[in-house]
């Protein structure tokens, strides 16, 4: 008799043939391009780019991997790699969602609820994209007016701020110090506003979590 498989299980085997499926398409779409248009790259000078700029990448996938899995469960984990804007947008849903929920990201229900939170999120932001394609020439004159360009530059430090100060007053012991690094790093070094502000964030959550940790074990939570 077939033994069934559990969630877990069929999220982890269905969520590898996908993302599989799914980088097959991304790399095959310029693959075929190319030879259609007999444009391929200079295979040298690809080579060497790679060479230059895939250990940083491969740094930040093991990084982000360790890092999000946790709080996104394996099912958003999975489509969230697929879908990209981890931090910007798909963990801000994920967690909003479990908090609203009442569950854990580590439970099956959790798993369910962020990998619907991710879902929709996903859904959400293509159909903005498409009806952004259909507008952006009759809205352009009011997007680029002067009046709204502040309002444009707070949108993601809005986002974060409204889900930080649901977390942040939860416990607000632990979130002094994080701040406190991110702020000196940030005006300190000016660059990695820019640069590697990617890699910032599963460096926050790693030094939260050391934090957390000799906070607990000195009864200081």
């Amino acid at each position: 008799m077939k033994q069934e498989m559990s969630y877990r299980d069929s999220v982890f085997r269905y969520g590898t043939v996908w993302n599989m499926i799914v980088m097959v398409a991304m790399f095959g779409y310029p693959i075929a391009v190319g030879i259609i248009y007999h444009t391929m790259p200079d295979w040298h000078a690809f080579l060497m780019g790679i060479i230059a700029t895939a250990p940083m990448y491969w740094a930040v996938a093991v990084i982000e991997t360790i890092t999000y899995t946790p709080m996104l469960g394996a099912g958003g984990s999975f489509l969230s790699f697929v879908t990209g804007n981890i931090s910007n947008l798909k963990l801000p849903c994920a967690l909003n969602a479990l908090e609203q929920a009442e569950v854990k990201a580590s439970s099956e229900e959790g798993e369910v609820v962020s990998t619907i939170a991710i879902a929709v999120s996903s859904i959400v932001t293509t159909l903005i994209i498409i009806i952004g394609v259909v507008l952006i020439k009759p809205l352009t004159p009011v997007l680029n007016a002067p009046v709204l360009e502040p309002a444009f530059a707070q949108m993601v430090p809005a986002l974060f701020g409204g889900l930080g100060v649901v977390f942040i007053s939860k416990n607000w012991k632990i979130s002094v110090l994080p701040i406190a690094l991110m702020l000196v790093l940030f005006i300190v070094v000016p660059a990695l506003n820019t640069s590697t502000v990617g890699i910032m964030v599963p460096v926050g959550v790693l030094f939260t979590l050391g934090v957390s940790r000799i906070m607990y074990k000195k009864g200081m939570l």
